[in-house]
């Protein structure tokens, strides 16, 4: 969850200096968000027929392997590449390829271990991905503070040692069979279940609910607050992480008995308003408060619907997260993309638009700010599908 959480949220902290130094645009920047997720969405769907039939630990050490190497391409793109953006692309490829083996792979081996709490040991699985994140961000935000920006190649180059020395470690581990030989609920059975469609669905909304925010936090507070690089990055970026990490680590310790879904209808109602706060507070501080508390609010979205789909279909093997998965990933690439064109649409628009803020906003401001209440649509999408999926399993369990 480490490696995921690092390979997703390095590039979001360098929008910035690769928007400056690379002569990149806001849609540049938001477009490697969306191959980063489209990437992991095509190998999702990938392993929907492969993931089943492939040897386990073979994958996960692939997956580590790939976002290394990634991590590298990425890295020393300006050195190699004519064209440096394209160079930026093929490393967001690979190691994205790698992360998408990871987020099919370490939900069903988690789910494999024995356990009476399976809800919450999968919302504390989750965890480590917030967890990751900030740490990276602290790390990362420290050391470009430190050293400077234009140093941030060796920076993501450092980072790869984490993937390189997970990889001897899942070749030291055993990991248990994903479902019970002969008792598999095939894909081909589950898609034809309405309930199933709904999760997958709903996947995709929590993963544009939960990512859009996470990857532009660094961007906005920076440029659409007027904050510094430093608290950008040290305290906007990671408020969400920390976020997060206190909604999953909750649920992960006290929350086996609460009901899941009254959670995370309530959640994605309050991260849309934590969506709306954020956009049109005139004070940075209420903002920054704003995006902590839609950190939280988001928190269980992901791993609930996982946790829930899991339980109401016990006899599906990886094959089933491989689509959430896809689903997921395809939300979470295509919002953040579109959060990046909405902002840089609006700073084209005539003068007419910026003038509504009496001149407090700049275009940027205006146009990020823009492009973040533009996804409150998301998390409310998330409220009615969970609540058609509740209303589903209430009817399932009548029956």
């Amino acid at each position: 969850m480490f490696v995921q959480a690092m390979v997703v949220n390095l590039t979001p902290l360098l929008f910035i200096p690769l928007k400056e130094q690379l002569g990149l645009t806001f849609e540049q920047v938001g477009r490697l968000v969306l191959i980063n997720f489209l990437t992991q969405m095509l190998v999702d769907l990938a392993c929907c027929a492969l993931a089943d039939r492939v040897s386990t630990k073979l994958l996960t050490v692939l997956a580590n392997l790939l976002s290394g190497i990634g991590l590298w391409v990425f890295a020393l793109a300006p050195a190699w590449c004519a064209n440096p953006y394209d160079g930026l692309v093929l490393g967001t490829v690979v190691f994205s390829t790698g992360c998408g083996l990871l987020e099919v792979l370490l939900s069903p081996i988690f789910n494999a271990v024995p356990s009476e709490r399976k809800a919450a040991g999968m919302a504390f699985l989750h965890a480590f991905y917030p967890i990751g994140k900030v740490v990276v961000i602290i790390v990362t935000g420290s050391a470009l503070q430190a050293f400077g920006t234009h140093h941030w190649r060796w920076i993501m180059i450092a980072w790869s040692v984490v993937p390189v020395v997970n990889t001897v470690s899942f070749l030291m581990v055993r990991l248990p069979p994903l479902a019970q030989e002969g008792k598999r609920q095939t894909l081909r059975e589950l898609v034809r279940i309405p309930a199933y469609l709904v999760a997958v669905v709903a996947l995709g909304f929590a993963g544009a609910s939960e990512v859009t925010v996470a990857q532009w936090t660094s961007a906005f507070a920076e440029r659409g607050l007027g904050l510094s690089k430093a608290v950008a990055d040290l305290v906007g970026f990671s408020l969400f992480g920390v976020g997060m990490i206190a909604g999953r680590l909750w649920f992960g310790l006290k929350g086996e008995a609460v009901d899941l879904y009254r959670l995370m209808i309530r959640g994605s109602l309050l991260s849309a308003a934590m969506c709306v706060v954020m956009s049109v507070a005139p004070w940075p501080v209420v903002s920054l408060a704003a995006c902590a508390f839609a950190g939280l609010f988001v928190s269980l979205l992901w791993p609930g619907v996982v946790s829930l789909t899991a339980a109401r279909f016990p006899l599906a093997g990886a094959s089933m997260f491989a689509l959430l998965a896809a689903s997921g990933d395809t939300g979470a690439g295509l919002m953040p993309w579109g959060l990046g064109a909405v902002a840089d649409r609006i700073t084209t628009v005539p003068g007419w638009l910026a003038s509504l803020t009496n001149g407090h906003l700049t275009a940027e401001q205006l146009g990020l700010r823009t492009g973040l209440l533009v996804t409150t649509a998301c998390p409310l999408v998330m409220a009615l599908l969970l609540a058609a999926l509740r209303a589903s399993e209430r009817h399932h369990d009548k029956r």
